[in-house]
């Protein structure tokens, strides 16, 4: 599977620059959505790049390194639970991205964004569904979204100890939706993610 194809063609069609755009943290109870946008050299080949759901997390906390020394550039951003709730968590993830996007070097031609829908992306974009295992700097963008958020929630973790965070990163557990439910809320959950939890 060739990961460059994609970003190949677009290249080949006159396109200077490109970047990858991908969240991670769209449906936990707890936390901020984190974005990341990355543009890696045309063609660079990183050993095991892949969506970064499909690795473990020592191997992309490895990639993230790698990345990060080899971009030519990235950027990462959060939107915050206040905005999440404000803004509802697609509004949100579009605020993530588009701070993401603001922090590269280079403005890019072109953002290819990770799923479905960009209808948010204040900049000239097209969607990829299952782009963070089709495309290079798309899969580079999901590993440094996912390495910063879990590293987030570990720090949350000690904040607040009771809730397991270092374990679940703030998705809905058996043992998340548990500990809710005999401690409360914190002030780092989601109000209209914990709606079902009576």
């Amino acid at each position: 599977m060739d990961l460059w194809e994609l970003e190949n063609e677009l290249y080949d069609s006159g396109i200077a620059c490109l970047c990858g755009v991908d969240e991670a943290g769209r449906g936990p109870l707890a936390g901020p959505v984190c974005a990341a946008a990355c543009i890696l050299p045309r063609g660079l080949q990183i050993e095991g790049l892949n969506d970064s759901k499909k690795l473990t997390e020592k191997r992309r906390a490895a990639l993230y390194d790698v990345i990060a020394e080899k971009a030519v550039s990235y950027g990462i951003a959060f939107a915050t639970v206040e905005e999440i709730e404000e803004l509802n968590i697609l509004g949100a993830t579009y605020l993530a991205m588009n701070r993401a996007i603001a922090q590269l070097t280079v403005t890019p031609e072109l953002a290819l964004i990770d799923g479905n829908r960009n209808a948010g992306i204040g900049y000239p974009s097209r969607t990829v569904i299952h782009g963070d295992a089709l495309c290079a700097d798309i899969a580079a963008a999901s590993i440094l979204a996912k390495v910063t958020r879990d590293r987030l929630m570990l720090e949350l973790a000690k904040d607040y100890p009771q809730y397991g965070f270092e374990k679940h990163k703030g998705y809905g557990t058996k043992a998340h939706y548990a500990a809710i439910r005999e401690y409360g809320p914190s002030p780092v959950h989601r109000p209209s993610f914990l709606k079902k939890l009576h």
